[in-house]
């Protein structure tokens, strides 16, 4: 698989629901729905926003948040593209950004 779409749908409760899927090829809908389009073989943000905003299209910064959530398909993604040294690269990045401050390897591997 080559890109990682992602869609955020608000419920008229207030809810935001978010869905993702893994595809080969972008459909129009795919481009018009998903708020995040990531291509793992060109290493690109394609489309990023969140409710009308724009945000950066910095692929370590992006697939480093979404790994956080969603590591089996992000895993994959990267190795079927051969991107494996981007992980490593992610993890770190995603350490240095976290808004608590603490390390998350170091308290995961407490016993």
């Amino acid at each position: 698989m080559r890109y990682l779409t992602i869609q955020y749908v608000r419920k008229p409760s207030g809810q935001t629901n978010e869905s993702i899927a893994v595809c080969n090829r972008l459909r129009d809908y795919d481009i018009q729905t998903s708020a995040v389009i990531v291509d793992f073989r060109d290493r690109r943000v394609i489309k990023a926003s969140l409710e009308g905003t724009t945000i950066p299209k910095d692929f370590d910064r992006i697939v480093g948040f979404y790994h956080q959530h969603y590591k089996a398909t992000i895993d994959r993604l990267l190795m079927e593209n051969g991107l494996e040294k981007v992980q490593k690269e992610t993890k770190d990045a995603i350490d240095i950004d976290s808004t608590t401050g603490t390390d998350t390897q170091s308290s995961s591997s407490v016993a």
